[in-house]
């Protein structure tokens, strides 16, 4: 994983949780936490609605060929794209 910071990550697991409706404390949703194939609520619509909450939080634009399930394999993985997004603005 890569230098990704507090801020983010915090931000990442605050989204996570409210737009999926997860039952999990941030510290619960670790960096190496895996997401998609784990969590139930990450389905085709729970993926929807988590990109577009992250794009409002972020500030950020998530481009349909950027879907992908290595995306949101781990906790980790969706907040170093996020990073990388903010790094690109």
């Amino acid at each position: 994983m890569s230098n990704i910071t507090t801020e983010t990550l915090d931000g990442v697991r605050d989204v996570l949780i409210s737009s999926l409706e997860l039952q999990q404390t941030p510290a619960d949703l670790q960096p190496d936490t895996p997401l998609f194939g784990a969590l139930p609520e990450l389905d085709s619509l729970g993926v929807l609605a988590l990109v577009t909450d992250l794009e409002e939080r972020f500030d950020i634009t998530v481009d349909d060929e950027e879907f992908g399930a290595d995306l949101f394999e781990t906790v980790g993985t969706l907040t170093d794209f996020v990073e990388a997004k903010l790094r690109a603005r």
